[in-house]
């Protein structure tokens, strides 16, 4: 998972495009870069956050009226620089490109790249094989005279070929900006505008917040499959190219999304909401009555607001946080991960001591937080402690872009509930139900496959070994 911004003036935008990215940092924390073009690419990119990344001698040197900028959290390949995202090429015509998500079919891209287009691969980042494949349909056309079509068309045939989740936004030199999803439509990408004295600015941005930071009016969501061209005199063209079934991936509104972006017109924050609002029900059944409710801060407020609120039961904030450590999910190693935890969360007794307390949380993945939480609150006090989950059980491994590929690391993956609740300590456990969940966005086929093992893009046991395996040899690297 990641975040991607581009943004197409008539000014330098140098400046609204490293600002922009902060506020897409919570997707990724673990580098950042930028491509401007004016003439020629200049890039910058390093690891770490947006603000360590980009220095004042940056700004100045990335200037240009149309630029991308990117910020990663590694699911697959190595966490080094040259992994970083934007990535830009000069044959067969002047191309730079971010995308976020993961290509799945990886290994045959690969031996096509080398086998039938003699490319060679200089990162393990999946985005050169998304770059070099529309590359070299791109070497297809006849480049003085490429047309829209032309470009819908390597859209096209990119996407017939390149299988798995990706939003991606590009460059193409003197000719215009371009945008594309997979045919899934797995991850979001929107399109907004800001109107100028001298015309219009597009923008594309993995959310909506951006542009609220930034002074532009979201238009729309990108659908599945779709190209938006927007050409060099700002008009804009799009096509469906190709489109399969809508799958948006669900997990962008338990978790990954802000709670104040739109994304298919749906704010985050009410989705959040009503998801906590439809756990009311499995308390019920299990017979709790907790005195308060409390959330695991920040992303799982609002499920504790909508549970409280349908269970008629007081809302605390009963852990305080310390803003100044970041997400222990995306956190590439386990001991990174558990350091974090302890020191972001610290229970306020006077709320907690002496109460039965339903703690939620957004999701359990491999238990870290939950089993921490639970300690914290007891040392604290609680009479007793329900852990809560705002999400089924997360059971299978994600390919598309979350940081939950190895099985063996999910802590549903391998144990019932009540082995569940035992691991982490809790005197009772609800998940949300996979049934609930589905029931909320029967408008809006999206995504569960981490809780069903129902891939859209249909992924085979060797794959899925494959991956885990490859995950697994990147982990030890870091070690």
């Amino acid at each position: 998972m990641c975040g991607i911004l581009g943004i197409f003036g008539h000014k330098d935008i140098s400046q609204d495009l490293i600002y922009g990215l902060v506020s897409l940092q919570h997707r990724g924390q673990d580098a950042a870069g930028a491509v401007v073009f004016k003439d020629n690419f200049r890039i910058k990119k390093g690891l770490g956050l947006v603000n360590e990344v980009f220095k004042e001698k940056h700004v100045s040197r990335l200037q240009g009226q149309v630029g991308i900028g990117h910020v990663r959290y590694a699911t697959q390949g190595d966490l080094e620089t040259q992994d970083s995202q934007p990535f830009a090429v000069n044959y067969p015509y002047g191309l730079a490109m971010a995308h976020n998500g993961n290509v799945t079919n990886f290994r045959e891209i690969r031996k096509y790249l080398h086998d039938e287009k003699h490319r060679i691969l200089t990162t393990s980042n999946d985005l050169e094989l998304l770059l070099y494949t529309f590359a070299a349909e791109m070497e297809n056309k006849n480049l003085k005279q490429l047309s829209v079509d032309d470009i819908f068309t390597v859209v096209k045939a990119t996407q017939n070929r390149i299988i798995g989740a990706y939003s991606t936004i590009t460059i193409i030199a003197n000719k215009g900006f371009l945008a594309f999803k997979d045919p899934y439509g797995i991850r979001p990408l929107a399109l907004g505008k800001k109107e100028t004295a001298q015309g219009p600015v597009y923008a594309f941005a993995s959310e909506s917040t951006c542009f609220d930071y930034l002074g532009f009016k979201t238009i729309r969501e990108l659908e599945p499959g779709e190209a938006v061209f927007i050409d060099m005199e700002r008009n804009v063209y799009s096509k469906i190219c190709v489109q399969k079934q809508r799958s948006f991936c669900v997990f962008e509104y338990i978790y990954f999304a802000r709670e104040d972006s739109i994304i298919h017109d749906r704010l985050v924050a009410s989705e959040r909401v009503r998801m906590g609002k439809a756990l009311a029900k499995k308390i019920r059944e299990k017979g709790l009555k907790p005195d308060i409710i409390i959330d695991v801060p920040s992303s799982a407020y609002f499920f504790a607001s909508g549970l409280a609120e349908a269970l008629d039961v007081p809302y605390r904030r009963g852990l305080a946080k310390n803003n100044h450590v970041g997400r222990s999910f995306i956190k590439p190693l386990q001991k990174e991960r558990e350091e974090l935890v302890s020191q972001k969360l610290n229970p306020i007794r006077e709320v907690i001591e002496g109460k039965k307390v339903a703690v939620v949380d957004d999701s359990i993945v491999r238990g870290t937080t939950s089993r921490h939480m639970v300690k914290l609150l007891r040392r604290s006090g609680a009479k007793k402690v329900y852990f809560i989950s705002a999400a089924p059980p997360i059971q299978h491994p994600c390919v598309y872009g979350i940081d939950m590929s190895i099985k063996t690391e999910l802590i549903a993956g391998r144990r019932d509930i009540n082995e569940i609740e035992n691991k982490i300590g809790a005197d009772a456990l609800v998940y949300q139900s996979l049934e609930d969940l589905k029931k909320l966005y029967k408008d809006m086929p999206s995504c569960y496959a981490c809780f069903s093992g129902q891939y859209p893009t249909k992924i085979s046991e060797e794959l899925l070994n494959q991956m885990e395996k490859d995950r697994i040899c990147s982990k030890l690297k870091k070690n």
